[in-house]
């Protein structure tokens, strides 16, 4: 796929603490993008180093092919940062106006991208409500929708569903769908892996300001924690002895094992479990997902 954007080994410092130590990936036209790392890896300020609202050391980003210095032209970009951004002693109608403004909207565009970005956040009958009276996700829908009024290319999200109730995370997915459906790709950070499985094609994970890894999830599991399966066995009995194939959790009380195939494999293994005497009360049978993937490549260490 031809790259929207591209980052070329971005560096960037804060005094004598590294944030970017040559960053490098790329988002094609269309694609949606994760950019997943523990806290303090870099990614807001990757986002910053971005949009323009921080200036890199030492690499570049270019965008459909031109380099973007600090204050080059990003009129094919779109922003929605973690923190809301809004007037909140205006009212949803002219906040969309006043960010509008600020992307060079005027007159009759002006006009028609509020009343699509009032049917697209479902804030019609808000439209003339003050913004610090609104709950939490209808801020966050309005926020995302300041973000994409000129119709960008690239829209950065950096955790856009972060607070929100269950209701208003599928609202904003259906949102994201829209846009992607239009053209726009989409590179979003956040802390949700499920969020990262279930929206975006690709991910790019980053630890220590440098990408450790990239690709689909496939690719990921693969690279990473292979593709067998985790089976965990609860067992009635208190633990007696080993089983081959199976090593016992004692905080939870079961056995677990790791296959490749799951038809061929778990009958020899329950067999195994029959014959040293114990009682199976539930079977779990669970694909790798990105959770393990993340832990594998950044460590289960706490990040605060």
């Amino acid at each position: 796929m031809t790259a929207l954007l591209e980052v070329c080994d971005l560096k960037k410092s804060f005094g004598a603490v590294p944030a970017l130590v040559g960053v490098t990936f790329s988002v094609a036209a269309g694609e949606r993008v994760a950019l997943l790392g523990p806290n303090g890896a870099g990614k807001t300020t990757l986002i910053r180093c971005l949009s323009g609202l921080a200036r890199p050391d030492a690499g570049e980003v270019r965008l459909q092919g031109r380099c973007l210095s600090r204050n080059g032209n990003r009129l094919g970009l779109g922003l929605v940062p973690q923190e809301i951004a809004l007037y909140l002693d205006l009212t949803a109608r002219e906040n969309l106006i006043a960010f509008g403004r600020c992307h060079g909207l005027r007159g009759r565009r002006l006009q028609d991208r509020v009343r699509w970005a009032l049917e697209w956040t479902h804030l019609n009958d808000r439209a003339d409500a003050l913004v610090g009276g609104f709950s939490g996700g209808m801020k966050r829908r309005i926020n995302i929708a300041c973000g994409v009024l000129h119709e960008p290319d690239l829209l950065l999200l950096d955790e856009p569903t972060v607070g929100v109730d269950p209701q208003s995370r599928e609202r904003i997915y259906m949102m994201l769908e829209c846009l992607s459906a239009e053209g726009t790709a989409l590179l979003l950070t956040t802390h949700h892996l499920d969020e990262a499985e279930s929206q975006c094609g690709r991910i790019v994970i980053i630890d220590g300001g440098q990408v450790v890894a990239s690709g689909t999830l496939t690719e990921l599991i693969q690279q990473t924690v292979g593709t067998g399966r985790q089976v965990r066995l609860q067992v009635e009995n208190e633990y007696v002895k080993d089983v081959p194939g199976w090593t016992w959790d004692p905080r939870g009380r079961r056995f677990d094992a790791c296959v490749e195939d799951v038809a061929d494999q778990l009958p020899q293994l329950l067999h195994r479990m029959s014959t040293a005497g114990y009682s199976v009360t539930d079977v779990e049978v669970h694909a790798p997902r990105l959770h393990q993937v993340f832990l594998h490549l950044t460590g289960r260490a706490l990040r605060e």
